[in-house]
């Protein structure tokens, strides 16, 4: 069985002291044979190409996420450009399967609504420049995030990361021909509308993640995730839609193949 975990950050701080052992011990000793190592910023997106550069099974995404726009908020029109540069520059290597992680997030941004927006939308005309795929982050701004993918097409379409369990999203985002990416939310004893979501959701169009250090699914809530709890993710979408674990991650490993771009790879 191999397993695709489809957005994990090793550029995380948390995985400063070991993260060369946590990758080699993801590699042999889980069934995770490929991940994608996600930026939000320009630093974290030159490190996750770095890391994709040095282990043949990672493969990285550049963006800036809408809670790290910050820093280019003060003079806007110059500082998105000279970052953007940089970020098509990463873009452009071989191990980049798309632009992300990019989107909407009013939960923990309220005041720049209009920047996050002005962000959002560049780098989308960004992707479509570089005809590459995007991965969405969205949180409590569904009805924002649905219009500026309606108005502003992407050509190659991409994933909605970690995705909110909620149908309207799910249906309205399938809709737009994007793919949803389920992470450890959809274990939680608490998580009402994982089912259902799941259910929402044709296996041609359904990918899996963990969204490591965040998120660990159950029984490892509370802990540092790392892509090798990747496994309880695909046995929850296995019990749901009546299949085997195995069958669940072959469907989710083509499905990243698919939309991510991704080929054969060597070993560690």
């Amino acid at each position: 069985m191999e397993l695709f975990d489809s957005h994990a950050h090793y550029n995380d701080e948390k995985f400063n002291e070991d993260k060369e052992e946590v990758l080699k011990q993801v590699y042999n000793a889980s069934s995770v044979k490929k991940l994608v190592c996600a930026g939000y910023n320009l630093a974290s997106s030159k490190k996750a190409v770095e890391i994709a550069n040095t282990h043949d099974f990672v493969y990285a995404t550049c963006g800036i996420s809408p809670n790290d726009i910050s820093d280019i908020e003060e003079n806007m029109s110059q500082n998105l450009e000279l970052q953007l540069n940089q970020i098509e520059a990463l873009a452009k290597n071989k191990k980049v399967v798309a632009i992300g992680e990019i989107g909407l997030d009013y939960y923990w941004n309220k005041e720049n609504k209009e920047n996050q927006k002005i962000v959002f939308k560049k780098q989308i005309e960004l992707a479509n420049k570089l005809n590459l795929p995007i991965v969405i982050h969205t949180r409590d701004a569904i009805f924002d995030t649905l219009e500026i993918l309606k108005t502003n097409p992407v050509t190659n379409k991409g994933v909605f990361h970690c995705c909110p369990l909620n149908l309207d999203l799910i249906k309205e985002g399938l809709k737009l021909g994007f793919y949803i990416s389920f992470a450890g939310p959809i274990t939680f004893k608490n998580s009402k509308n994982a089912v259902d979501a799941i259910n929402a959701v044709p296996l041609d169009k359904i990918l899996i993640e963990t969204d490591s250090p965040y998120l660990a699914p159950e029984p490892k809530r509370g802990t540092r995730n790392d892509s090798s709890n990747i496994i309880y993710i695909a046995e929850k979408i296995a019990m749901v839609k009546g299949l085997s674990v195995e069958e669940i991650a072959k469907i989710t490993y083509k499905n990243a193949e698919t939309i991510l771009g991704t080929g054969p790879i060597a070993c560690f």
